[in-house]
């Protein structure tokens, strides 16, 4: 395994014309990582991890300071995996200097965490589009939790750049909730609170009924669960999960809720 701490040293020492597989995450690894990379070694020669905790997508400045951090214990995971390369750029590596955001999201896209973290994804387009004009991809493995994130980096820079998006699933615990980097900033209490708010929310959906009042019905529940559960819920939608628009139709269509939990906040389709 071989760690660059520099995009300019990375591509003098890799042939980005190799099929290279590219996995961008922001450290704070875990088995939904495992299974991009695992996905990106199967499917490429080589695969490229990078880890870069980017300021610009974080609309709140505790939430960036609070981002869990444990570099050590992910390159020994990487290695353990046998990663071939590990980027791990700084700010002014990625950004230089100009910091200055060079995409801004439609108001029809203001939907969902682009409605209630305004500037998330304009930064996370934004650095997407910068590692990718640096490190050439062919292949990028990404997950589907963030549904919305794909949605937007197929929609905003895909076209731009010649690469192929490659989806995983969904990776979750043996209680059905989502894993996350920040799972691990939750005690017990409040875990065992986000695992029931989910399951509730499977059998929820399993029950669910295409009807005119469906948007109602969905409101209640996310009062329901809100109060029962003591747990401040965002958003809970009924959304396409191909186009992200509004359905009524359960068929092709996903649960997007966020939520925090004691200050911490999750995000979830399913």
């Amino acid at each position: 395994m071989i760690i660059f701490k520099s995009i300019n040293k990375l591509n003098k020492e890799v042939n980005f014309k190799a099929d290279i597989g590219f996995v961008p995450t922001m450290g704070a690894l875990h088995q939904g990582h495992v299974s991009l990379i695992k996905k990106s070694q199967k499917k490429c020669k080589k695969t490229l991890v990078s880890i870069f905790v980017n300021p610009a997508q974080f609309n709140n400045k505790e939430d960036y300071k609070k981002y869990p951090k444990n570099i050590q214990k992910d390159l020994k995971l990487l290695k353990n995996l046998k990663v071939d390369y590990v980027l791990i750029p700084t700010v002014k590596d990625v950004y230089g200097n100009k910091s200055k955001k060079k995409f801004k999201i439609s108001k029809s896209n203001k939907i969902l965490c682009a409605k209630y973290r305004p500037g998330h994804f304009e930064g996370v387009i934004d650095v997407m589009d910068r590692l990718i004009n640096q490190v050439y991809p062919q292949k990028i493995f990404m997950g589907e939790k963030d549904l919305q994130q794909l949605f937007l980096v197929d929609k905003y820079i895909k076209k731009k750049h010649k690469f192929k998006i490659i989806t995983c699933k969904t990776v979750r615990n043996e209680k059905q909730l989502a894993l996350s980097s920040r799972n691990i900033l939750l005690n017990k209490k409040n875990l065992n609170k986000a695992e029931l708010l989910i399951q509730k929310l499977f059998i929820f959906k399993k029950n669910l009924k295409d009807k005119k009042n469906i948007e109602r019905i969905i409101s209640m529940k996310k009062t329901e669960l809100s109060n029962s559960l003591k747990i401040k819920i965002e958003y809970l939608e009924l959304r396409n999960k191909f186009s992200l628009k509004k359905s009524h139709n359960i068929k092709n269509s996903n649960l997007f809720i966020a939520y925090y939990v004691n200050k911490i906040r999750l995000i979830d389709n399913l």
